[in-house]
């Protein structure tokens, strides 16, 4: 944990789930940087240049909404105003959650929304912390424009390496006229006019495309991908890698496609074993609701069919959301509803049964009740390369699985992910490998 030194106080603000061994902070210069700007002092680390940055004081009466806030560093600062946090991150959430009660803030000071909820009304303050995912900015920013008005005032933020010209252009396309900032150590700001004369288009997103052939069961399915899901436009290689390996199965059993991004490894896994439920999980809202298009997409309804929400769903979601159960609750709402739960059944044609969950990897499932676990974990961390959730997807893995049940992961070579499973599982297995990446199975004794 870390203290941050804001014009309206210092603030310990730590990540989520929070590790005494982990030195990444939850803010960095650039939320620095929109925070002094708001507070009218950002010329002062700008060298004096005050009116690069527009001058005093943003007036923050009005209805302020945070976009992308990474570990609610933004929206812990500024919840004397009440603001609306929008994210595609479950961790973010949580990371929210949790600086809130560790500032001693109640959490009916700020609210929280996934980036599948409908936005306020009107949005009179829009900051923007810029994502790594320019498709993810495009969406959020067409989702955002017609709450916009003449007098919204309109800040992103980013390190420089974070902000590129088809970022400008993104801004200047879908709010109004955009200029950028001086940068302060290697971050930048996005200022934006709103124009309300602009026309106001849907978001492209979602988009799909037809998988290859020689990828197993997944050869010739559609994978449908909301924006800021990884390789939105193509199948990556390590995902085809796994596809070409997986384990043969029959029978009833339950299993997990943990990181599911668009879903294609699960629903394979699905068409492969009808009998098998799969539980598609991922903390990205965008993803697990790419996961359930992808899964419907690919089986074939069944007559009357309804759906069923699972254990502890929230069955109310937001106005204008489009998935996801549990997304836009209040800060301190249960666990009940922090995690969307959504069980299919009848729809995706007689036998075809799985459940679509927003969560922090298994931690949400019940020990020893999955049979397989499917995994192509993440190596980053926004701009951090870590090998922590990877870490923390294995021991959840090891914790869920039944006594012989199986954890296969996909990985690249140089990651090292058969001393890990080995040292967890006491047993790993190569079952594939080419140059690049490889395929292991570690079985739970």
């Amino acid at each position: 944990m870390n203290r941050l030194t804001t014009p309206r106080g210092e603030l310990a603000l730590a990540r989520f789930p929070e590790d005494p061994r982990d030195l990444l902070r939850a803010w960095d210069a650039a939320d620095e940087y929109l925070l002094r700007h708001l507070d009218g002092t950002a010329g002062e680390a700008a060298g004096g240049a005050g009116g690069v940055t527009g001058g005093g004081p943003v007036d923050l009466s009005g209805t302020v909404v945070v976009a992308g806030d990474r570990w609610g560093a933004l929206t812990t600062a500024l919840a004397g105003h009440r603001p609306v946090q929008i994210t595609d991150s479950f961790l973010a959430q949580e990371a929210t959650r949790a600086n809130l009660e560790r500032n001693g803030i109640g959490p009916d000071r700020v609210r929280l929304l996934s980036t599948r909820d409908a936005p306020p009304d009107r949005i009179d303050v829009l900051l923007v912390r810029v994502p790594r995912s320019l498709a993810l900015l495009e969406d959020q920013l067409h989702r955002l424009a017609p709450r916009v008005h003449a007098g919204t005032v309109v800040v992103g933020t980013g390190m420089v390496t974070e902000i590129h010209t088809s970022t400008l252009r993104l801004f200047e396309r879908i709010l109004g006229p955009t200029r950028t900032s001086l940068a302060v150590r290697k971050a930048r700001l996005i200022l934006c006019a709103p124009d309300p004369a602009l026309p106001r288009t849907a978001s492209p997103w979602p988009k799909s495309y037809e998988l290859p052939g020689g990828v197993g069961p997944a050869s010739g399915l559609t994978a449908v991908n909301h924006a800021g899901v990884f390789c939105a436009d193509r199948l990556d290689i390590g995902t085809r890698f796994l596809l070409r390996h997986l384990p043969r199965r029959r029978g009833p059993e339950r299993v997990v496609d943990l990181g599911c991004g668009n879903g294609v490894v699960g629903t394979a896994a699905a068409l492969d074993n009808p009998e098998a439920e799969v539980l598609f999980v991922d903390e990205s809202y965008q993803a697990v609701a790419s996961a359930e298009a992808t899964f419907l997409a690919n089986t074939a309804p069944g007559p009357g069919a309804d759906t069923a929400p699972g254990p502890g769903a929230d069955t109310t979601p937001g106005a204008g959301a489009d998935t996801a159960p549990g997304a836009g609750a209040e800060a301190g709402t249960g666990p009940g509803t922090r995690i969307g739960a959504r069980r299919i059944g009848a729809e995706a044609g007689p036998g075809r049964r799985a459940e679509f969950r927003v969560g922090d990897g298994l931690s949400g499932v019940p020990a020893r009740t999955v049979d397989l676990v499917l995994n192509n974990p993440p190596f980053h961390s926004h701009r951090a390369t870590t090998d922590a959730t990877a870490w923390r997807m294995f021991t959840g893995s090891r914790a869920a699985l039944r006594r012989g049940g199986e954890l296969w992961v996909v990985g690249n070579r140089h990651l090292g992910y058969h001393a890990k499973l080995r040292r967890l599982f006491g047993n790993c297995e190569v079952v594939a490998s080419d140059p690049k990446f490889v395929v292991l199975r570690a079985v739970k004794r």
